[in-house]
C-alpha cells in the first residue's frame, strides 16, 4: 500500500515549515503571494490530501465535484446551478460550491487558492472566464474539469452563442422598425477575455450595421452589475436629447434597471422606448421584457453529464455542447 503523504512532505517539497503550509492551505492572506504559489504547487504535485478531508471522503464513500460560479450574484447563474444539482441527484457524488462575486472578474484568483488534486474529482466552472495560468494550473493538476458559458482549447464545455443571441435581439427591433439604438452591459475589469457581453454586443452591432444602422460609442454604457448601478446609467444614457429609442440590455438584471430609468424621466415602454434583456429570467416574465431565452438549467445539466463522463471514463477528446436560443418577444417592444 502506497504511503500517504502527509504535510510534512508538502513541507519538504515547499521548503517550508509545517506552520507555513498550513497558513498557505487554510488562511492563505497570511502568506505572501510567492509562498503560497510554492506550496499549492507542491501539494498539487504530490498528490497532497488533508488528513480531515480524507476521513470525510472515506467515511461518506462518495466522490467530489465542485462549482466555482458567480451563483449569489446572478439569477441566470443560480438556476445553471441548480441544472447541476439536478442531474447529481441522489448518485454517489457531493457538490461542493465555492461563490465567485462577479462575472466581470477572472476566476484566477479563486482557483489558484484551491488545492485540487484529492479535494475534488472534479470541477465545473461556470460563467466566469478561465485566464492563461488558471487554464495551466487545471491542466498540470489533470483535474477533470468543464466550461459552462465559456470556451477554452483542451477543456469540455458546453455555451451558447452569445453574438447570435445579439444579432436576434437586433433583427428584433428592426422588425419592429426601429432605427436609433442603445446598449447597456456590465463593466468588465479585464480585458485578457471576451466576456457574454463583450460578444453580444458585437453581434448586436454587427447585425446593425448589415442594414445600415450605427451604433455610436456614446449610446454603448456599461455600469456595475445590479439593479441601482443599471439604472443609474441607464437614466444617463436616456436623458440625452439624443437618446436612443431602442435599448438593448446584456441581461434582464440589466433591462430591468433601465425600465426604472424610463419609468423615472417619464418614458413610455414600448411607446417611447424598445427595452430588450437577456436570459428569461423570472423578473423578465414579470416585468413583461422581451428577452433572449438561454436554456440555464440545461447547461448546468448538460455540464455536470460531461464532468461524469470524465471522471469515469478518463482521459477522451475535449467536447463543445452548443445549446440553442430563442428570442421571445414581449410587451416592451
Amino acid at each position: 500500500m502506497p504511503r500517504r503523504i502527509t504535510i510534512y512532505d508538502v513541507a519538504s517539497q515547499a521548503g517550508v515549515s509545517i506552520s507555513t503550509v498550513s497558513l498557505a492551505l487554510n488562511t492563505p492572506a497570511r502568506v505572501s503571494e510567492r509562498t503560497r504559489q510554492r506550496v499549492l504547487k507542491a501539494a498539487d504535485a504530490l498528490g497532497y490530501t488533508p488528513k480531515t478531508e480524507a476521513v470525510a471522503k472515506a467515511r461518506k464513500g462518495v466522490g467530489r465535484i465542485g462549482v466555482l460560479a458567480p451563483y449569489t450574484s446572478y439569477p441566470s447563474v443560480a438556476r445553471r446551478l441548480s441544472g447541476v444539482l439536478k442531474a447529481v441527484g441522489d448518485g454517489p457524488l457531493e457538490v461542493v460550491v465555492f461563490d465567485h462575486a462577479s462575472a466581470a472578474h477572472s476566476a484566477s484568483p479563486l482557483l489558484e487558492t484551491l488545492p485540487l488534486t484529492g479535494r475534488l474529482d472534479g470541477l465545473i466552472v461556470m460563467s466566469l472566464p478561465l485566464e492563461d495560468h488558471a487554464a495551466r494550473r487545471l491542466t498540470d493538476s489533470r483535474l477533470p474539469a468543464v466550461l459552462v458559458d465559456a470556451r477554452r482549447d483542451g477543456f469540455d464545455s458546453v455555451h451558447t452563442d452569445d453574438a447570435d443571441g445579439g444579432r436576434l435581439v437586433a433583427e428584433h427591433l428592426l422588425e419592429r422598425g426601429y432605427h436609433s439604438f442603445g446598449f447597456l452591459g456590465e463593466e468588465q475589469m479585464s480585458q485578457a477575455y471576451q466576456s457574454p457581453g463583450q460578444r453580444r454586443l458585437a453581434g448586436f452591432r454587427t447585425a446593425l450595421a448589415s442594414a445600415g444602422h450605427r451604433l455610436e460609442a456614446e449610446r454603448v454604457r456599461h455600469t456595475p452589475h445590479g439593479l441601482e448601478q443599471a439604472t443609474k446609467a441607464a437614466k444617463e444614457l436616456l436623458a440625452s436629447p439624443d437618446r436612443p429609442r431602442a435599448l438593448f440590455a446584456a441581461d434582464d438584471t440589466l433591462a430591468a434597471g433601465a425600465l426604472r430609468a424610463a419609468g423615472s424621466l417619464g418614458l413610455a415602454v414600448p411607446g417611447d422606448l424598445a427595452l430588450a434583456g437577456f436570459d428569461d429570467s423570472e423578473l423578465a416574465r414579470a416585468l413583461e421584457l422581451t428577452t433572449v431565452r438561454q436554456p440555464l438549467e440545461e447547461s448546468g445539466h448538460t455540464a455536470a453529464d460531461l464532468l461524469i463522463q470524465r471522471i469515469t471514463h478518463g482521459p477522451t477528446a475535449t467536447r463543445e455542447t452548443t445549446l440553442k436560443l430563442e428570442l421571445l418577444p414581449r410587451h416592451s417592444t
